[in-house]
């Protein structure tokens, strides 16, 4: 009994995270196709703000805050590097389009990854993942009726790797709310840094900073702190499947919310990625260990 109501606690986790991943990319694409805000200074909001929330919280139960300068350099330039690519990829990628990218990449990379470590990957989860990249090969395509630009596509690919790795080091976490507040801190001084190469590109108005603030200071720093909460609980091959569920949620938001656009070629993309998951994941062995 203990450990189902575990279970549920752990599963009910995951999906207010997921939620909070598909909300940052809506809120990326609303302030940045509307000219609110450049990319450049979204993303050092959306981290200020996300270090400012997780501090305040750390203070509050801490009441102190240790410096360590010998650790999380790694895991707080990939959360950069994710957080600033991922920017400017939305300048001209629909949210949903860009976050099926984003989270095929980093199943692809983290899957690599337990192979390498030597989780056992079954037949069946094997073929879940083949046919969710299927999907996401049909998506990239190009077509008369979806045809996405190169570069924008290029710079969410790098976003992907540099989140696939952010959740591989959180593996090793054994503080969640230490590990994450220091990688926003840490990755805030990286994009300080970063600030003299795009200083003639700033602008941004009170409603870009806003939004800015909700994906830093509630879904990011939030949803990140869960992550890390959760990861060291579950497989990492599971870590990166059920993040593939974040795609169809953010299209279905960004169609409602943004008004994008909604294709037979991303519908039917997002379909064969979501059959590839549920193969996946639905094998109750794997499910059951994971969760």
């Amino acid at each position: 009994m203990k450990e189902k109501s575990y279970n549920i606690k752990l599963f009910l986790l995951i999906v207010i995270t997921l939620f909070f991943f598909s909300t940052s990319s809506l809120l990326a694409r609303a302030a940045l196709i509307n000219n609110h805000i450049d990319a450049f200074s979204f993303t050092f909001f959306r981290l200020f703000f996300g270090a400012l929330t997780l501090l305040l919280i750390f203070f509050i139960k801490e009441k102190k805050y240790p410096i360590n300068i010998k650790i999380n350099w790694l895991s707080a330039f990939c959360l950069f590097l994710y957080a600033i690519t991922f920017s400017y990829a939305y300048i001209n990628l629909d949210a949903g389009i860009g976050t099926l990218i984003l989270f095929a990449i980093v199943q692809l990379v983290i899957m690599k990854i337990a192979f390498l470590r030597g989780e056992k990957i079954s037949k069946r989860k094997s073929f879940g993942i083949f046919l969710a990249f299927m999907g996401l090969f049909y998506l990239l395509f190009p077509s008369e009726e979806l045809n996405l630009p190169f570069y924008y596509v290029l710079l969410m690919i790098i976003s992907g790797f540099a989140w696939a790795f952010y959740t591989i080091l959180g593996k090793k976490s054994i503080n969640a709310l230490y590990n994450t507040t220091d990688n926003f801190v840490k990755a805030l001084l990286f994009a300080t840094i970063f600030y003299l190469l795009f200083i003639d590109s700033i602008y941004f108005n009170s409603y870009g900073v806003l939004l800015s603030f909700i994906s830093g200071g509630i879904t990011s720093s939030l949803g990140y702190l869960l992550w890390y909460h959760i990861l060291p609980q579950i497989d990492i091959s599971t870590s990166g499947i059920i993040q593939l569920i974040v795609p169809p949620l953010a299209i279905v938001l960004g169609i409602f919310l943004l008004d994008e656009t909604f294709t037979f070629k991303l519908f039917f993309s997002a379909d064969i990625i979501l059959i590839g998951i549920a193969i996946a994941i639905l094998n109750s062995k794997n499910v059951k260990r994971s969760l």
